[in-house]
């Protein structure tokens, strides 16, 4: 055997170690997740959520700081010599009534974790727990971040505005994971630009109410915004290169209160997902032009307003580090369950922590769907309609083996980058 064949059998020896607690673990680990499915709490709403992380990070012996941009939760676990690798979780939910007809479903009304950051929660307490309890088999420091606010981007900056790192330390490597509507027991990934950054943006476009009866004496704002969603839909097929990729949807419309009143104005709410600063501002500009465009067009008295709204940056996994930390999920996992997704268009501010602390970042997906159901779909080439995606009201990942994935992925990734390996 070599040195580098002996260094990998160590390593597999070292994760078996770490991981073999959490077979016992696993049915106290269902319970949190159940738990928190059914309490889910918006941004920065995340109170009870994070008295639930605090408490249960105080029971295993890390040093805990509370209230890190608002709700955050940090814990540090030092074990010696080593790296320190910032493994994070997001905590809020969305603001989406449950349909999913689980027996622990949301008890909020109005409010769902329909993008599964309970789950992401839960398996990062689990990987916490091995790693706490496996210390013989590493050594260094590890951060847990659980962070408020990432589905309005703000959660992350928050926390490292607050001095996140002066109260932690500063990260060598920063790991993040995210449930996706893939197989349950699968890891997707891939390396460079991963997740699209996002602008949203709220337009307000003014009319002049009237009369139905008279829409002569009106400027109605109804048809104005009507005409404006359908010609921002040319933004990405006419103004965006075929080889370029950029998302615009328009995911809000309101105006009017009665069938016989024009109002005054409408609302619109607009989410846009680009991968490079060129085609950021191309579609920017689009929108504005269009926008008053359609304005002057319809005779509008005023100019509308463009308010940006929500805003997160490209994520970009260090190449490196990627390549590192997908070897050691092959190695364990398998490698026909560890795929390359290529980009996707989502978006996610955790590569906040490693731009600020300078420090390469590996972020990947891991499987929520019921394998069976996922292969029957795809045989019929239905996923889309009958595997619900994120922020679905639909969105109910099994427990296992999805709950298991997970807490592996994170402790097998954070025991690589411990190694020195990422």
């Amino acid at each position: 055997m070599n040195a580098a064949e002996s260094a990998t059998s160590s390593q597999a020896a070292a994760r078996a170690r770490v991981l073999r607690p959490l077979s016992g673990l696993r049915g106290g680990l269902a319970e949190v997740y159940r738990v928190l499915h059914a309490h889910p709490e918006l941004s920065f709403a995340e109170h009870r959520t994070a008295r639930a992380v605090a408490a249960h990070l105080e029971r295993l012996g890390m040093r805990v700081t509370t209230g890190l941009g608002g709700t955050g939760v940090a814990g540090v676990l030092a074990n010696g010599d080593g790296p320190t690798v910032l493994l994070r979780a997001d905590m809020d939910a969305l603001p989406v009534h449950e349909r999913t007809g689980l027996p622990y479903a949301s008890t909020v009304d109005g409010a769902m974790h329909a993008c599964g950051h309970d789950m992401h929660v839960t398996c990062l307490l689990g990987a916490l727990e091995l790693l706490a309890l496996g210390t013989d088999a590493w050594s260094g420091t590890v951060i847990g971040v659980f962070q408020p606010g990432e589905e309005v981007g703000g959660g992350a900056k928050a926390m490292v505005d607050d001095g996140l790192f002066e109260k932690t330390g500063r990260p060598d490597a920063v790991l993040g994971q995210h449930l996706a509507p893939l197989p349950a027991g699968t890891i997707g990934y891939h390396a460079g630009p991963a997740l699209a950054a996002t602008d949203a943006l709220h337009v307000r476009m003014f009319g002049r109410g009237g009369h139905a009866s008279r829409p002569e004496t009106a400027v109605d704002p109804v048809v104005m915004a009507a005409s404006t969603v359908m010609r921002l839909q040319t933004v990405v097929s006419r103004e965006i290169a075929g080889n370029e990729t950029a998302v615009l949807t328009v995911g809000a419309l309101h105006a009017g209160s009665k069938d016989n009143v024009i109002p005054d104005e409408a609302e619109l709410e607009i989410s846009i997902r680009t991968y490079t600063e060129d085609v950021r501002r191309t579609v920017l500009a689009a929108v504005e032009r269009i926008v008053k465009g359609e304005a002057a067009v319809a005779g509008a008295e005023r100019e509308p307003e463009i308010t940006p709204l929500d805003s997160y940056p490209v994520l970009v996994n260090d190449e490196a580090a990627t390549a590192r930390t997908v070897a050691a999920f092959r190695d364990h996992f398998g490698a026909a369950a560890v795929i390359d997704t290529g980009p996707v268009t989502g978006s996610e501010d955790c590569g906040i922590f490693a731009t600020a602390a300078g420090a390469p970042l590996c972020y990947w997906f891991f499987g929520g769907w019921d394998p069976e159901a996922y292969a029957a779909a795809a045989a019929t080439g239905t996923t889309a309609r009958d595997i619900p995606s994120n922020h679905s009201p639909y969105f109910g990942p099994v427990l296992e083996p999805a709950l298991t994935t997970g807490v592996t992925a994170m402790t097998v990734a954070a025991l690589t980058a411990l190694a020195g390996e990422a």
